[in-house]
């Protein structure tokens, strides 16, 4: 059974799963699925080809799947994906994706994210990551599972910030954040390892400690990046958590911060 108000308007190619609700004033369109359990607010507005999962929570005044800002798009039937037990809070916005990537903006599972978030073409958010209010990421950006970006920060195009890595409060990312790091402020800097957050998470101590010494190989060491890499290269065949780290900087396109 779906609980659609009165005053809303689902367009009738719109796919609604079971138990699906719908608010007061909210507009569905026609290229629109939403599993199952799926509760939507009043006044949402969700658009475009957009494909919603099971058991998400969207708060009132969401618009999810509008056209991107970005002049170059010119109508392409780009999508807007969401993944399941998502909660999305008031204003947030989410864009469709670009030709010129791959044609989807994606966002995983379990993830929070909080008042006036939006999150802009192409880009891509992993799962169990927390979004809080204000935070703005431009297109192309990547956000890795397990991250927490802070209230007001905002992100360059193409940014990528690693998993488990934590962004404070205010910040304003121009280059890449490396898993697992914590960093803050504009120009935002490292400000060590996520260790509480890796702790919670169940990493061992062990684990915890490689990621610690290849952090401080990085930023503490005084050797060049590829330098520093090398070093990583050794560390990482008893500390496979590193190994992701390496592999992070490896692909870095914008480098990382400093």
């Amino acid at each position: 059974m779906v609980n659609i108000h009165p005053s809303a308007l689902v367009h009738p190619k719109a796919q609604l799963g079971i138990g699906v609700s719908v608010g007061a004033f909210t507009i569905i369109g026609e290229h629109v699925t939403v599993g199952d359990g799926t509760s939507i607010g009043s006044h949402c507005v969700i658009e475009g080809h957009t494909q919603i999962g099971r058991d998400n929570k969207i708060h009132h005044y969401a618009a999810l799947g509008g056209v991107p800002q970005d002049k170059k798009y010119n109508g392409e039937p780009t999508r807007l994906e969401i993944g399941d037990r998502n909660t999305i809070r008031e204003f947030v916005s989410f864009n469709v994706g670009t030709a010129q990537d791959k044609g989807v903006t994606s966002i995983g599972s379990d993830n929070w994210v909080m008042g006036y978030v939006h999150i802009a073409h192409d880009c891509r958010v992993g799962n169990q990551t927390i979004l809080a209010s204000n935070a703005q990421l431009a297109g192309h950006c990547e956000v890795g599972d397990w991250a927490i970006l802070g209230g007001h920060t905002g992100y360059h195009q193409f940014v990528r910030i690693g998993a488990h890595a934590m962004i404070g409060g205010g910040s304003m990312l121009v280059q890449d954040v490396p898993p697992f790091v914590m960093a803050q402020g504009y120009p935002t800097i490292p400000r060590g390892i996520n260790a509480e957050g890796l702790k919670r998470r169940g990493f061992t101590s062990e684990a915890i400690n490689a990621i610690k010494q290849a952090y401080r190989t990085i930023y503490k060491s005084g050797l060049s990046l590829d330098e520093a890499r090398l070093k990583l290269d050794e560390l990482q065949k008893s500390a496979p958590e590193v190994g992701i780290l390496n592999e992070f900087l490896a692909s870095s396109q914008r480098g990382i911060i400093r």
